[in-house]
């Protein structure tokens, strides 16, 4: 199956920048749709913003629209996700995720259409 790392977390104050970047085992990155998530103990997981690699289309929560941006290397088989702004709220462990062979039309931020899991790397905004 697909692998999924995460790295890039830590800590940093409040309107500070973090980039995550999640590299993916040499599969075809093709048909893909990846994506953030984030989770915080006792809430329910939340999608951040995902990607459909073969177009690079977009979308994001309304949360964090505007000062993240989700990319990709193609190359590297990695995405990225660039969070500038930051604010205490963005505190949670944010999950790389992946499903494959799927549509444009099919990718969102429902935690139930993805296949693939990563560890986790855990961001901490200090006010």
């Amino acid at each position: 199956g697909l692998q999924l790392v995460e790295s890039g977390g830590g800590s940093v104050q409040a309107g500070g920048s973090l980039r995550l970047s999640c590299a993916t085992s040499r599969l075809p990155y093709m048909n893909r749709c990846m994506a953030w998530f984030r989770q915080v103990p006792g809430k329910e997981r939340e999608g951040v913003a995902q990607i459909y690699t073969d177009s690079g289309s977009t979308d994001y929560a309304a949360s964090v629209k505007g000062r993240f941006t989700i990319s990709q290397d193609k190359a590297k088989n990695t995405v990225y996700l660039q969070m500038n702004r930051l604010e205490p709220e963005d505190t949670a462990s944010y999950i790389c995720a992946a499903t494959m062979r799927t549509t444009e039309g099919a990718c969102d931020r429902s935690s139930r259409n993805y296949d693939y899991w990563g560890q986790g790397t855990q961001v901490t905004v200090s006010s």
